[in-house]
């Protein structure tokens, strides 16, 4: 079993699906992402990772469709309807119109990732982290931004939705706090605990340990699950000579007071979570200090430079998490 936030964890699960081609691989996906645009849900993590296993990602880009155009963008600009720093293709505009009409007509968020998944076939069992509603906002400073207006010099703060911060601003400015808002109250969706009850082994792929695995054990109940689980949990660093390998995870691991460094990440998740770390070979000098928290590390190559690395990343994973059950 995998938890999986964006392109980290779904260019990971196409290495996992290379290495073990037989297994039977369920995957969480994080929803804390998700946001309502133009009427229509959007869940981007979702998305990322069925388009990736189906086939159909832009592969440049690691999200969004190939072959994709912008006509409805464009029209809408035109009426002067934004946002504009949203960029949905048209391609991408149907899944979340499908969505959408899905969910109006009562269905669950789970019953239309499937639905969705009969398409794409993306060859795992992918499962929403929830199906109530959790969207993960960032405390910024409003003087921080250009647009911003001054007053007497006093800072003022407001909370921002993630996707704003992550693609309008580029985490450009710093983060105060990052909630997930919602996720106190949500339930875990059908399915979540049992495939956590079944699993043969946990991963943590290097995905964002704050934004989207965080968020995904944010929801009550599947943290324990997997604390209690009395399988192996593994996970693989994000973080390679302490900067992130994609993205911006140093702005919001420093918005929860961790630094960006391969061991902390791991101290994050804690010993009670994680049975096992792997750190990438330039890291190495970090293992005896994960060691010393209670987790097994190696140090191994991390990074995710084609699927034949990415499977021998997963094989790493999978052999320390034998040598954690023996």
């Amino acid at each position: 079993m995998v938890l999986a936030g964006g392109i980290g964890g779904a260019r990971f699960l196409r290495g996992l699906k290379s290495a073990v081609p037989d297994a039977e691989v369920t995957v969480i996906g994080n929803t804390g992402d998700d946001i309502h645009l133009f009427g229509l849900k959007v869940c981007p993590d979702l998305d990322t990772v069925m388009y990736t296993l189906g086939g159909g990602i832009h592969e440049e880009q690691g999200w969004g469709r190939a072959d994709e155009s912008f006509s409805v963008k464009e029209e809408l600009a035109a009426y002067g309807v934004g946002p504009e720093w949203f960029g949905l293709g048209d391609r991408d505009f149907a899944t979340h119109i499908v969505r959408t009409q899905m969910m109006s007509a009562g269905y669950s968020l789970s019953a239309v990732t499937e639905a969705l998944c009969a398409r794409w076939q993306p060859g795992v069992r992918l499962l929403p982290m929830t199906d109530d509603r959790v969207e993960t906002h960032v405390l910024i400073d409003t003087a921080d931004l250009d647009d911003s207006v001054q007053g007497d010099g006093g800072e003022s703060r407001k909370a921002v939705h993630f996707q704003e911060y992550w693609v309008r601003l580029r985490a450009s400015v710093d983060a105060h706090a990052v909630v997930p808002v919602g996720a106190e109250t949500a339930k875990p969706a059908p399915g979540v605990l049992d495939a956590i009850a079944d699993a043969d082994v946990i991963l943590f792929p290097p995905s964002n340990p704050v934004v989207s695995v965080g968020t995904i054990l944010a929801v009550p109940g599947i943290r324990e699950a997997i604390a209690e689980a009395g399988v192996p949990v593994i996970g693989l660093s994000p973080i390679v000579g302490n900067a992130p390998v994609r993205g911006m995870a140093d702005k919001v691991l420093s918005a929860v007071g961790v630094e960006s460094t391969a061991a902390a990440v791991a101290q994050h998740y804690g010993s009670g979570l994680l049975d096992g770390w792997l750190v990438d070979t330039v890291d190495a000098g970090s293992t005896q200090d994960v060691e010393d928290a209670g987790i097994r590390c190696r140090a191994v190559p991390l990074m995710m430079t084609d699927t034949q690395a990415t499977a021998t990343m997963a094989r790493e994973a999978l052999a320390l998490a034998e040598e954690v059950r023996a």
